[in-house]
């Protein structure tokens, strides 16, 4: 088992996305989505941007239940709420079941969505990045607590003294198994698992109203 940490820096419930009683990762980090497997939990912390200042808090945290192909998560009646609809609620705009194709092999499409250029065409810069790892991240046990996560315990370090929220570009692996226990009892005593808060995002245009 290990733990892949790294930093939201844009936390709009799109990567991750924490609805309809799943958390998936179906965008970007196309690192952590090769290697994770089932058991394996990411770590999402805050970004300490200075407009956002939100280093060494708590986003997320999923342990991987399952993983997918595009192809299956496209075709999965569990995920057909997590296809965009980019005029809807915020939750249904924000849906990152976005790329799907006619024929196997064949190229990808992608849905109008986060992703997508401005007029709501494809991003090739995203197409590609994103389905360079043909692997989606599902976690059935996850806390989602978007703008409003705790700080993390500064004790959570495994024994080179990282700390199990990365700070900055990239992304840290942990295979400690003291410190992957020992972050697994904090997430529990955290209360219920799910989704706890809306994103950071949300809350920064609720601000602005």
């Amino acid at each position: 088992m290990s733990i892949y940490s790294y930093v939201v820096r844009y936390d709009s419930g799109f990567a991750p996305n924490p609805f309809y009683e799943f958390c998936t990762l179906a965008t970007c980090k196309p690192k952590i989505r090769r290697h994770a497997k089932l058991g394996d939990w990411i770590v999402g912390g805050g970004s300490g941007d200075r407009s956002i200042g939100r280093a060494g808090h708590l986003v997320y945290a999923m342990r991987v239940s399952e993983t997918l192909s595009f192809d299956a998560y496209d075709a999965d009646p569990r995920f057909i709420k997590k296809k965009p609809y980019r005029t809807g609620s915020r939750k249904q705009s924000c849906g990152d079941n976005i790329y799907f194709r006619s024929k196997v092999p064949g190229p990808w499409s992608q849905r109008d969505s986060f992703h997508s250029l401005p007029d709501g065409t494809a991003n090739p810069k995203h197409v590609g990045r994103d389905t360079s790892v043909n692997q989606i991240l599902v976690s059935n046990d996850f806390i989602y607590f978007g703008g409003v996560g705790p700080i993390v315990p500064a004790d959570l370090k495994d024994q080179r003294g990282r700390h199990v929220v990365h700070r900055g570009v990239g992304q840290s692996r942990f295979d400690d198994a003291q410190l992957i226990g020992q972050f697994e009892s904090w997430i529990r005593s955290l209360g219920d698992m799910g989704y706890r808060g809306a994103p950071y995002e949300w809350l920064t245009i609720r601000n602005h109203k």
